[in-house]
């Protein structure tokens, strides 16, 4: 190692010397001004971004998920059930399993700031600082598109997603790569076949988790979806796009009637519902995680009492529908789950 060769009396010291430098090193990789918008993020509109279900309590916010989650002054959070808490980089360190970088990023993305931009003359707001409540939402605009979807492609199969499936989405509309950073965009149309929503994956994974999050100003009450057929009376329900679009790769007659949650909020297929009045069951395929099945419970007690047939199916292995494709290997399965509920 380079330390050793100059004489560090130990590799301990050596590695707290490195250590220290690479997390300085971090940091100065951001401006002031990049530093501020990304600890500025208004946690509870981050929060809804990300999947989770968040409420009012008095003067905090909290979670459905987390319910000793308390976030003040929309800037900061604590968990009392750990005793931590920070700001939104340390929120998505926690949380989401992301580096440092990661996490300043990723708020940047949210943000659409461009890492080259100048600073901002109508900065974030200051700490304490309230969202005005009758300030419009953001306007929704699509990514710009990339000429062509190789690395979407090429991402999506290396993800076990059968080529046949992945053109289907693209064909549809439903998918396509952006053209600055070449991420996965996952295009949600509501029921006139308008684009209101998009979540976006990052194609490049290999140093970890890769970049996720919804375009600002999506609605989250429509998600990702497919068409629904009138004469089925079943709906599919994941917690991600590549969930759905893995489950569409092992049962490949599946080509309508199902929603992508992006996360763990209802409000998608509370939409779908209304919207297909001949819908009486539903199929949760929520991940096979504490959290995922905590909502299957949820949701079950709440649309039996509604009337539904809610029945649950996880994947048999893994942790959710993809990362069981991927164990899985060959696909021969080929049948549609939602005609052997309905019949």
């Amino acid at each position: 190692m380079p330390e050793r060769r100059i004489g560090y009396p130990g590799g301990l010291f050596a590695l707290l010397w490195k250590e220290g430098k690479t997390i300085e090193q971090q940091k100065n990789r951001f401006t002031d001004a990049e530093m501020e918008i990304a600890k500025e993020t208004d946690l509870p509109d981050l929060l809804e971004s990300l999947g989770y279900h968040v409420r009012r309590v008095g003067r905090y916010h909290t979670t459905k998920e987390m319910d000793s989650l308390r976030i003040k002054n929309r800037r900061t959070w604590f968990r009392y059930s750990e005793g931590v808490g920070g700001d939104a980089i340390t929120f998505l360190q926690r949380f989401c399993g992301k580096s440092f970088p990661e996490a300043v990023e990723y708020l940047l993305d949210y943000h659409g700031w461009a890492r080259d931009s100048p600073a901002p003359q109508k900065s974030v707001p200051s700490k304490g600082q309230d969202r005005q409540k009758d300030e419009p939402p953001p306007p929704f605009a699509l990514p710009l598109p990339n000429t062509d979807q190789r690395r979407v492609f090429a991402y999506l199969q290396k993800r076990g997603i059968a080529p046949q499936v992945i053109r289907g989405f693209i064909q549809a509309g439903l998918l396509y790569e952006d053209a600055e950073h070449h991420n996965c965009v996952f295009v949600g149309r509501n029921r006139s076949g308008t684009s209101v929503f998009a979540s976006k994956r990052g194609t490049y994974d290999r140093s970890g988790p890769g970049f996720k999050g919804d375009v600002t100003g999506s609605d989250k009450n429509t998600a990702f979806r497919l068409p629904c057929r009138p004469e089925l009376n079943a709906v599919l329900v994941f917690e991600a796009p590549i969930d759905l679009m893995s489950y569409c790769t092992l049962h490949r007659q599946v080509t309508s009637n199902a929603v992508a949650l992006c996360g763990l909020h209802e409000g998608a297929l509370d939409t779908y519902l209304r919207e297909n009045p001949q819908l009486r069951h539903i199929v949760l395929c929520l991940d096979a995680d504490e959290p995922g099945q905590s909502a299957v419970e949820r949701l079950r007690a709440k649309y039996e009492a509604a009337g539904y047939m809610v029945q649950s199916r996880t994947p048999p292995c893994g942790k959710d529908w993809n990362e069981y494709l991927q164990q899985r290997g060959p696909i021969r399965e080929r049948g549609d789950l939602r005609q052997t509920v309905t019949r």
